[in-house]
């Protein structure tokens, strides 16, 4: 993957700006793989500033409850990706994308694994019965977190579907009444 450095990116975006070309023209003239890539650097442009455009030197993480509550936006709105991004101050609208794929196939659990290399664990023997209990406990806490989570989702889905059915009856009925007063004024009945 190409890394493109701050000053190149501006350099490219203040020619867009400019008016010296389109997306597709700059991309060729500057070699850049595909004209995603600077639509992608204009949104980050427009949405954070300069700020948007320089590389970030660290990897952030976010909590489970920031990538639930992104994922709740996301289906209960009719937020694009990169709106909820920009929403949540995230540069990256593929991050939301992502989690959103392994909460479907993982549910809350996926969201919470840690990536990379587990750690070595330490060659301690501790009271396997108590860690046991302990264990156990926290399955259970887990599994419930999961249960409670995936209901308000789905409250929270119902919710809006009892809105818009509600919109769409009282539109019927404005739309009924608004016939039967034309008709009613139509001078051949």
């Amino acid at each position: 993957m190409v890394k493109y450095s701050f000053e190149f990116k501006l350099k490219i975006l203040q020619e867009y700006l400019d008016g010296k070309g389109g997306f597709s023209y700059l991309s060729k003239k500057h070699g850049l793989k595909s004209e995603n890539q600077m639509k992608n650097w204009l949104n980050a442009y427009q949405e954070f500033g300069e700020e948007g455009l320089l590389r970030k030197r660290q990897n952030q993480s976010y909590s489970v409850q920031f990538k639930m509550d992104a994922i709740e936006l996301y289906q209960t709105t009719e937020l694009s990706y990169r709106e909820v991004a920009n929403h949540l101050g995230i540069n990256n609208p593929a991050l939301i994308a992502n989690w959103m794929r392994t909460f479907r196939a993982e549910g809350v659990d996926g969201l919470s694994k840690k990536k990379g290399r587990p750690p070595i664990l330490s060659k301690k023997k501790e009271n396997p019965k108590a860690n046991k209990a302990t264990l156990e406990e926290r399955d259970r806490i887990k599994e419930l977190e999961k249960q409670v989570r995936s209901l308000q989702i789905e409250n929270a889905f119902l919710k809006e579907l009892r809105k818009l059915r509600k919109q769409e009856a009282q539109q019927r009925r404005k739309n009924q009444s608004h016939e039967s007063s034309t008709a009613s004024e139509d001078p051949s009945n």
